[in-house]
């Protein structure tokens, strides 16, 4: 019996993996991290997680992406995986959907603000993934929303890729029949977009 409540306090009191040698990255995202319309394995993310393991980087990849999030989901989804996962980086891709349903952009720019320094106060480091909307949307409508995750990330001073389809966000054969979620071709080069920006983060001791 004693034996028993020994091993439980052990597994109570155990600190997680990374903290043996495993960082954490979480990624907070929406379908295009979560892979829409991708077999499993084909989306980026996965794509990072090979990326990390040939270039002997320690870290495990928490893909915390949900189809159809705004950025008011991981707004209110993140302080528990924070909790949960103690990440040493966190990767924020969402607005899309924000944008898509008209919705304001200065709420949309509040909220990557405040998942942003949960982040940083929860001592990880932070990439914001940049994305923008086509012109039908209106000039100023458009203009708003491209400078708004550049300002986020200014502001709290984290890493920044201005826009996640860079290179290819103009050729519809990279893209599924719906014209906005990448096909499998294309998550080679959101990686290759990702990659330079995260890179850094992976051996800085500071946000």
């Amino acid at each position: 019996m004693i034996v028993r409540l020994l091993l439980a306090l052990t597994l109570l009191i155990a600190p997680p993996a990374h903290a043996a040698g495993e960082p954490v990255i979480v990624v907070v995202g929406d379908s295009i991290s979560a892979g829409y319309g991708l077999a499993p394995g084909q989306v980026w993310v996965s794509l990072l997680e090979a990326r990390l393991k040939a270039e002997r980087f320690p870290h495990r990849v928490v893909n915390a992406s949900i189809s159809g999030d705004t950025t008011a989901g991981g707004r209110t989804r993140l302080p528990a995986l924070l909790a949960a996962h103690r990440p040493a980086v966190v990767v924020i891709e969402l607005g899309g959907n924000d944008a898509l349903r008209g919705q304001p952009l200065a709420a949309t720019r509040a909220n990557l603000d405040v998942m942003a320094r949960a982040a940083q106060s929860a001592g990880a480091r932070v990439l914001i993934l940049g994305m923008k909307l086509p012109p039908n949307y209106g000039p100023a409508y458009v203009r708003e929303f491209d400078a708004l995750f550049e300002a986020v990330a200014a502001s709290r001073k984290t890493a920044f890729v201005p826009y996640l389809f860079e290179g290819f966000g103009d050729d519809l054969a990279m893209f599924q029949p719906d014209r906005i979620h990448p096909t499998a071709e294309a998550q080679a080069k959101i990686l290759g977009n990702v990659w330079p920006a995260l890179k850094p983060l992976l051996t800085s001791k500071s946000r």
